[in-house]
């Protein structure tokens, strides 16, 4: 406990020192005192955490003391230089603009109140969805530890890598996808209400997102800063096993739509459907969002989502040319769920994304798979010292707002252009 203590205590002097999410955004409303001694980091690239060689692989899936390596990842981004050598492939970029930082598809306030179990009158796959997030909740360590928690700071390293890319006429697979894939890690802080942070260095480049509980941003080394469009909504990184109390609000208005045998485990499925209001506030321009889909798979033996599957299509419609659609598609398992202060975490997942682009021309039609793999490496809540002043939005955010289709190439969004074996779709799934 005393060791425990003393993390906190120095956290809480970092943090007041602009050690927190707040460092990276100088420049801004912040007040002086949060500035950091090392002067404007705006625009800064982070270098990955236990990047290359330095990377203990027997490490994985081993639960650390809570605050261990909160002050080397600290350090490390102060004393690092960015990584020089890195080079900067497209894929890269492709990666890190869906898997970076994408956000569940619907509006979701932890502070409203979580309904109660009505049977009556109500239709059943309405309340057997509700009975399963009873389970859940409870099977997570339940309502009133999770009302108790105020903000939550999760570390933790992955590895992503685009593992196939198909064409009309071929596929081409990376068979050296371990070796080539891109490693780095993230740090997320979430503070109630509806604010989060996240800041996820890769190969060499960095993107920070985040949300002050009024609108969602985004940061991106070829975009800059930019809001979203439409409704506030949570990160999906957090509902991967980190946030079971957002979680659960997600699935509030869901539906059970059957059972499913995923990884061995039986699974209730729940099914979420953004609703046309949300698609339309979240369209802009050409590009009008169809649909967006989440399903979640509850482990009927243990009660904790286990999968999670979403999918949104977005149509882009230039004058005078053919309708060109973007499916994107991630699948995400969660494991290794250990207690943390009475709160069950998954401490490991593993992602998969594939992205499909077709037209009126069968032979434009492309896929990508991409690949994510991360591992847990702590997890704190009501972290001492941490206050809104670590949501503030950078002082560069650019009035214009991104959608899902802010990485496409310039062409698919001013002027009709057909994509060539080899190239890859510049495709965002936040927005």
């Amino acid at each position: 406990m005393e060791k425990k203590q003393g993390f906190f205590s120095t956290l809480k002097q970092e943090l007041i020192r602009g050690l927190s999410p707040v460092r990276s955004r100088v420049g801004s409303n912040t007040p002086a005192a949060l500035v950091g001694r090392s002067g404007s980091l705006t625009g800064e690239m982070l270098a990955p955490l236990y990047e290359g060689p330095e990377q203990d692989e027997s490490g994985i899936g081993k639960s650390k003391r809570v605050g261990s390596g909160i002050g080397v990842w600290v350090k490390g981004q102060l004393s690092r230089a960015p990584s020089v050598g890195c080079k900067h492939r497209s894929d890269l970029r492709l990666l890190l603009g869906v898997m970076g930082a994408p956000l569940a598809p619907v509006h979701v306030s932890t502070v409203d109140p979580f309904p109660h179990l009505c049977i009556k009158d109500t239709p059943i796959e309405t309340s057997s969805a509700q009975y399963i997030l009873q389970q859940y909740t409870a099977a997570s360590g339940g309502q009133k530890l999770q009302n108790s928690i105020k903000n939550a700071y999760a570390m933790g390293k992955l590895k992503m890598v685009a593992s196939e890319f198909e064409t009309a006429s071929r596929v081409v697979k990376n068979k050296q996808a371990v070796g080539a894939a891109d490693t780095g890690s993230f740090v997320l802080w979430q503070m109630n209400p509806d604010m989060w942070y996240v800041e996820l260095a890769v190969g060499g480049s960095k993107v920070h997102a985040g949300c002050n509980g009024n609108l969602v941003w985004r940061h991106t080394p070829w975009l800059g800063a930019h809001t979203a469009k439409g409704p506030v909504r949570p990160l999906r990184r957090a509902l991967q096993g980190l946030d079971p109390k957002t979680t659960a609000s997600m699935f509030t208005d869901a539906k059970c739509v059957g059972e499913k045998r995923i990884n061995g485990e039986d699974c209730f499925i729940l099914k979420l459907t953004a609703d046309p209001q949300t698609l339309k506030a979240r369209s802009e321009g050409p590009a009008e969002i169809i649909r967006h889909v989440l399903f979640g798979y509850f482990s009927q033996k243990t009660g904790l989502i286990v999968h999670m599957e979403d999918s949104h299509l977005t149509r882009i419609q230039t004058t005078g040319n053919d309708a060109v659609y973007w499916e994107t598609t991630i699948n995400s398992s969660m494991g290794d769920y250990r207690s943390v202060e009475g709160v069950m975490i998954a401490h490991s997942g593993h992602s998969v994304v594939t992205l499909f682009r077709f037209g009126e021309m069968a032979m434009s039609h492309t896929k990508t798979r991409m690949e994510e793999a991360w591992t847990i490496e702590e997890v704190a809540f009501n972290v001492p010292g941490l206050s809104i002043d670590c949501f503030i939005p950078p002082a560069d955010l650019k009035s214009a707002s991104f959608t899902e289709t802010s990485d496409f190439p310039e062409g698919e969004r001013g002027k009709s252009a057909l994509m060539v074996a080899g190239h890859r779709a510049k495709v965002a799934a936040l927005g």
